[in-house]
This record gives structure tokens, C-alpha cells and sequence, in this order.
């Protein structure tokens, strides 16, 4: 079994966001939002974060014969939230819900310690990789870190777990929800090592593969190689919107950002080592450097490190 996923717990940051007018209150942390709901396709809903930390973008497919929920909320209280958005576009032409399936781009607990708490015939499927990701611990260890933030965490994550896979897949699964085909894919380690991305109705989910903020290399064993083919993976899929699991919806140029990032520090690190830098210096040359323009110094040294290991 592989060692646990998070050796140095990472904070999920929010995407920065312009400056509201004071009027408008700051979204609550780790709380899904409900009444926001976006239709993106005649198929597609999505849930946007709205920039609070510790909540994902959920998406919500609605298919003739059953409906398929991306991401969960962190815990109970958020299930329940998402669960009453499902009501509201995914009942059936009687009224009456559908089967609902579950899928989750990564196992950190605001993405899938919600899953325990939908109806126990739901149907959660998970690649193999993120089943072995929750093996060693790579969600469960962040419930406390996330627990000790605030009182409105801890409540939210009293009594979490992951909820064991219904369907587990190795590489590629098709789900069939009537009129509508979701097909999931196994990204191996990038974010984490059981990172997966769903393609449905030509919105793709990516989790944290591809996002505006910038990416958290919070599995120590990733890598800038796989992570830059990951991107190439995610780009030929084709897909005309992205909903990324925190941040602002976009299009490929969400890709190609994550892209010009990875690649800028894999060359940057490359020649900071071959002229005799140690990694220490080479993480801190290079955040002085690029730190104007990416500010999380935590997930730019995290990246650095990455690339250092990774040069000849």
C-alpha cells in the first residue's frame, strides 16, 4: 500500500476574488450555497463556490434515467444542500427523483466526506486509485487539520468517513444516465493519486488538475512530467467548459495557465540545478521571481520542489 498521500497536510486556498462592495457579505467558509445553481448545458448544472474556501464547485447531470453528482460538500449538513439542488433539476417528468450516482475528483474531505450521507441507493463510483488514495489515509488526514480551522468545521466534520465505492474502475468508465453518457477518467498522481475527471455533454470537470488557483502538489511523490501530460490528456478531451473543482468556470485557457506555470518552473528549476543551486536556494530564488504574479509561496515551493527533483 502506498504511504499516506499527504505527508505535509495542505490547505485548500479559494480563488482570489475582486473586492465586493461592503454590502455584500463574505460567502461562509465551507459551506455549498444553495439557490445558485448555473445551467451550463440542457444537461449540466454546477453549484459555483462562490470563493469560499473548503467548498467545490458541485456538478449536477441530469440524464432521462438517472442523475450523476460531482463532488459532495464536506459532510452532512452540505450533502443535504447538495441533495436539495439535485431535487430541484434532476426530478423526473412524474416528479419523482431518479436513481442519483456519485462520482468525486479527488478524496480531500470537501470534495467527498459528503457521500456517506446521500441515500444509501445511490451509487458511488471511484477509480482504483482513489480507493488506494483513501487506504492510505489521504483524505482522513485532513479532517482534523480542517477540524481545528473553525467551530462551523468541526461540526461539519464530526463523524465524517469515506464511503466505500459501489463501482471501481482502473483507467476509463462510461456511465449511461439516458440521453447523456458521463465518461470518467483516471489522471493518476497529480493533485493526488486518485485525481479524476469526468467529460459529460462537452463540460469537463478536471478537480484539481486544472484550476485558476494555483496547483497544490499535495501528493509528494507527483511529479511536472506526469502533471504536464495530465494537462495534454485533459486538452485533447475537447471540451468547450471547464468546471474546475475551486474557482471561476472557464474554457481550455484554464489548461493552457496551468500549463505556462508548470513549465515555466520545470525550466526555471533546471537551470538553477545544472549551475550548482541546491533545492533550498532554487525554491527561493525562483518565488522571488515569480511571486508577483503567483503569491502562494506554499504551493509555489511545493511545485519548485517537484521540478528540482525531477532535472538531470
Amino acid at each position: 500500500m502506498r504511504k499516506a498521500a499527504l505527508l505535509f497536510p495542505v490547505m485548500i486556498s479559494a480563488l482570489s476574488a475582486a473586492p465586493a462592495p461592503a454590502q455584500q457579505p463574505t460567502p461562509p467558509a465551507s459551506l455549498v450555497r444553495e439557490g445558485v445553481t448555473e445551467k451550463l448545458t440542457s444537461r449540466v448544472w454546477a453549484i459555483p463556490d462562490g470563493g469560499a474556501s473548503l467548498v467545490p464547485n458541485v456538478g449536477i447531470i441530469v440524464g432521462d434515467k438517472a442523475v450523476l453528482v460531482v463532488d459532495t460538500g464536506m459532510g452532512t449538513r452540505n450533502a443535504r444542500t447538495v441533495l436539495r439542488e439535485v431535487a430541484k433539476v434532476g426530478a423526473g417528468a412524474d416528479g419523482k427523483p431518479k436513481p442519483i450516482y456519485i462520482v468525486t475528483t479527488h478524496v480531500h474531505p470537501e470534495h467527498d466526506m459528503g457521500a456517506h450521507a446521500f441515500p444509501k441507493d445511490s451509487t458511488l463510483i471511484r477509480s482504483r486509485d482513489q480507493v488506494e488514495d483513501i487506504a492510505a489515509g489521504a483524505g482522513t488526514n485532513l479532517v482534523p487539520v480542517f477540524a481545528q480551522r473553525s467551530a462551523l468545521n468541526s461540526e461539519l466534520l464530526e463523524g465524517v468517513k469515506h464511503r466505500d465505492a459501489d463501482i471501481i474502475f482502473d483507467q476509463e468508465y462510461s456511465l449511461d444516465l439516458g440521453g447523456v453518457t458521463a465518461k470518467f477518467f483516471a489522471m493518476g498522481t497529480n493533485h493526488t493519486h486518485g485525481d479524476t475527471a469526468i467529460l459529460v455533454d462537452g463540460v469537463l470537470f478536471p478537480g484539481d488538475v486544472a484550476m485558476r488557483p494555483q496547483p497544490s502538489f499535495a501528493n509528494p511523490t507527483a511529479t511536472i512530467t506526469h502533471w504536464l501530460g495530465s494537462l495534454d490528456r485533459l486538452e485533447a478531451l475537447g471540451a468547450k467548459q471547464l468546471v474546475p473543482s475551486h474557482g471561476a468556470f472557464g474554457d481550455k485557457s484554464i489548461i493552457a495557465g496551468y500549463r505556462s506555470y508548470l513549465t515555466r518552473i520545470r525550466d526555471r528549476a533546471a537551470e538553477l540545478k545544472k549551475a550548482g543551486k541546491t533545492q533550498d536556494e532554487s525554491i527561493q530564488m525562483i518565488s522571488e521571481e515569480l511571486s508577483a504574479q503567483y503569491p502562494d509561496r506554499n504551493r509555489l515551493a511545493g511545485a519548485i520542489r517537484a521540478a528540482f527533483n525531477e532535472a538531470p
